[in-house]
This record gives structure tokens, C-alpha cells and sequence, in this order.
């Protein structure tokens, strides 16, 4: 089942602070490995998931997004991926950020906001990330020996 959003309303879902409820902490994903973390907003009446993932080979290959409603992904960071090709035939090389655009999902990426730029450090571009995606609840998640 395919979830459409209008932009206003995807928009508004990226702004929303999203916080994690829990005492759990969490292990950045070993390589192949991947994490799913649930967040809600502070009224409880949405829900959002944090994902990490983690390519088997490429170190520094990782991807993180943000999920509203189950399915419909707000924002993904891809880290040392192949470049990406958008609906109207541009190529965005990698590193790159997908937002949700209405009519096409996450179709389209963009070269990477300022506020991602000059961070070498994965944990460090997930932190950025929680921030850009307004996680102010953040969960913990510990480093592993290859983040």
C-alpha cells in the first residue's frame, strides 16, 4: 500500500520534534547490520522510525532515513553510494539527501545542505541527521568498532 502525502503535510512532518521514549540503548549497526529505532512526536499522536543501515563491504557506506506512518520516507542520507538519478535526468553524486517531494516520494536527491558538510565522522553525520530531521529526544547510540 502506497502512502501520498501533499507536500504541506510532509513538510509539516519533517518539522515535527520527534522524540525517542525509552531507556534502551543502541549499538550503531555492524557492517551488513541494520537498526530501526521508533520515535514519536511529543503529543504521541504520530509515529516515526529511525533506520540505519549498513552496506556488507563499504565501510563507509551507510544510509540513514526517517519514516512517517510506517512507509513514507522524509528524509535519507546516503553516504558513499553510486550517484543518483533524478526524475529529470540529473545526476547528484554521493554523498547526497533525499526529501520527500510530492508526486514522487524520495525520488529526488540533492547534494548534501551545508549542515552536513566538513563532517567526516559517521556517528557525527548521524547526529546531524537526527538534528536536520528534528529528533530532540535522541536515542543513545553507542559506537562500534568500525563507525
Amino acid at each position: 500500500m502506497t502512502i501520498l502525502l501533499t507536500q504541506q503535510e510532509a513538510d509539516a512532518l519533517l518539522a515535527l520534534e520527534k522524540h525517542f521514549l525509552g531507556d534502551d540503548r543502541f549499538a550503531f549497526p555492524a557492517l551488513g547490520g541494520a537498526l530501526r529505532i521508533p520515535l514519536h512526536s511529543s503529543d504521541r499522536r504520530e509515529e516515526f522510525s529511525l533506520d540505519i543501515t549498513r552496506s556488507r563491504i563499504l565501510l563507509e557506506k551507510n544510509t540513514f532515513q526517517t519514516r512517517a506512518r510506517k512507509a513514507v520516507i522524509l528524509a535519507r542520507l546516503d553516504l558513499a553510494g553510486q550517484p543518483h538519478r533524478n526524475p529529470d535526468g540529473e545526476e547528484i553524486d554521493c554523498p547526497h539527501l533525499h526529501v520527500y517531494r510530492e508526486g514522487y516520494s524520495d525520488k529526488w536527491a540533492m547534494p548534501l545542505p551545508a549542515v552536513f558538510t566538513g563532517i567526516e565522522d559517521t556517528v557525527e553525520l548521524m547526529d546531524a541527521f537526527m538534528d536536520y530531521c528534528r529528533v530532540v529526544g535522541k536515542p543513545v547510540i553507542e559506537r562500534g568498532l568500525f563507525a
